[in-house]
């Protein structure tokens, strides 16, 4: 039986069908019979007779440049749809954030993945920090003085606004680099929130590694390899794609966290490894699946929606 599922994303128009995740969860949703609306975030609107969107029927098919088709505008309320998935990319502000409240007024009574109470309390490189023993050593201060501390102890750091994403503002300080005090000051203007802190991993030169979990467990992976001289492996920033296989060091690290992830309703989570350590742990609108399903030849997103299925039916028991 087909469910009505409203897709919270970015414009549509502006994907890269190739790589986005959203995309192939729109295709594969298709597939099934479920019947998409989209909307924009800014186009949620909370009255005292419930939540609403203006959203637009949707379908899609994988054809460059007319991948898609959107209805015409209408209200919808939330509370009469299926699922609402929520897949606007981050930045993690008080947008992103207020939008997870206004979500809450639906869920579960319309399924919402990631659920939305989760997400808002479970910013990557924050929740990560639940899970100490995995991580490289780490400091999350907005004090000088225990990062300089920080510094003269482990030398090599890599310095990072704390909701940060896209390898945005990611410095690699070396022991010599006299920049370090102009980074703090640069950091201190542009942002009120404390910075991470973290021992740098040479490692990175090799690629890290972004593992996708489907409700817990460990679905696939891929290495994201940086460009010379690089020190960020995010795609976006010109970073090389590789297949990758798991190691026993990361099958240890997705079992030690794959059933809290489940526990809190976080069925799709993309998390990145440098190493042997935990780096972030992605809930927002994790992407990959793509990249993954090309060197695997697997379809992660009908692993996903099987996954979606199972929690909605789940919530209506």
């Amino acid at each position: 039986m087909g469910l009505t599922v409203a897709i919270q994303m970015d414009p549509i128009e502006s994907i890269n069908i190739d790589t986005d995740s959203t995309f192939a969860l729109a295709l594969e949703a298709q597939r099934r019979g479920h019947a998409l609306y989209h909307y924009l975030p800014a186009n949620l609107a909370f009255s005292q007779s419930g939540l609403y969107a203006e959203a637009r029927a949707l379908t899609v098919q994988r054809v460059l440049g007319d991948h898609y088709r959107l209805g015409e505008a209408e209200m919808i309320d939330l509370a009469d749809v299926d699922m609402v998935l929520m897949r606007q990319d981050p930045p993690f502000d008080m947008a992103y954030i207020t939008a997870t409240h206004l979500l809450e007024h639906v869920h579960p009574q319309t399924y919402v993945v990631n659920d939305p109470f989760e997400v808002r309390n479970a910013p990557e490189k924050l929740f990560v920090t639940r899970f100490p023993d995995l991580m490289p050593p780490t400091l999350i201060t907005a004090d000088r003085a225990q990062i300089r501390a920080f510094r003269e102890e482990h030398g090599d750091i890599v310095m990072k606004p704390l909701y940060g994403n896209g390898g945005a503002n990611v410095f690699h300080v070396t022991p010599d680099n006299d920049n370090f005090n102009a980074l703090l000051e640069m950091f201190t203007q542009l942002y009120r929130e404390p910075l991470v802190i973290q021992r740098y991993l040479p490692e990175v030169r090799q690629g890290d590694k972004r593992v996708v979990l489907i409700d817990g467990k460990a679905a696939g992976a891929i290495r994201r390899v940086p460009q010379p001289g690089e020190a960020r492996s995010n795609l976006h920033v010109g970073a090389t794609a590789m297949p990758e296989t798991l190691t026993a060091r990361d099958q240890e690290i997705c079992e030690a966290i794959g059933p809290e992830l489940s526990r809190r309703g976080l069925v799709f989570v993309g998390i990145d490894i440098i190493g042997d350590y935990l780096t972030e742990i992605n809930v927002t609108s994790p992407p990959g699946i793509q990249e993954i399903g090309r060197f695997d030849d697997v379809a992660l997103e009908t692993g996903l929606w099987d996954a979606f299925e199972a929690r909605f039916h789940a919530s209506r028991s």
